[in-house]
């Protein structure tokens, strides 16, 4: 059994900042796992925001957040964060922590179909 929980969200004035962290229970970190997060804003589908293979070694980012969003996680807290720099309007939407158990370390899944494992989402709003 995998949970993740997100935490972190909130209201924030464009330009502010704001650091989303994902909780892990169960084996998520203590196998292989490719951990991400995706967003979803109100009346779109949900979208790949940034990916980290299990090693830490690869990342990925959708070029909208690219130069202002970091990922990171701590295999030994089990947590995967999100670091949001710079948020614009159009960053607001619900984000999920999403996981996948991998044989690889150094691989990164960038699309929904690929993790099996998802949170409950947190809200984050930027205000103009």
């Amino acid at each position: 059994q995998v949970l993740l929980v997100e935490s972190g969200g909130g209201l924030v004035q464009a330009e502010g900042s704001l650091r989303l962290a994902c909780a892990s229970s169960g084996s998520t970190f203590t196998l292989h796992s490719t951990m991400a997060w995706f967003r979803q804003a109100p009346g779109k589908n949900r979208e790949f925001v940034a990916a980290i293979s299990w090693s830490g070694s690869k990342v990925a980012y959708v070029d909208s957040v690219k130069g202002r969003f970091t990922i990171s996680r701590d295999n030994a807290k089990g947590t995967a964060d999100l670091q949001m720099n710079s948020l614009k309007p159009e960053d607001t939407a619900v984000y999920y922590c999403a996981a996948a158990i991998t044989r690889d370390r150094t691989l990164v899944f960038l699309t929904l179909k690929e993790y099996p494992y998802w949170g409950q989402g947190t809200l984050v709003t930027v205000s103009s």
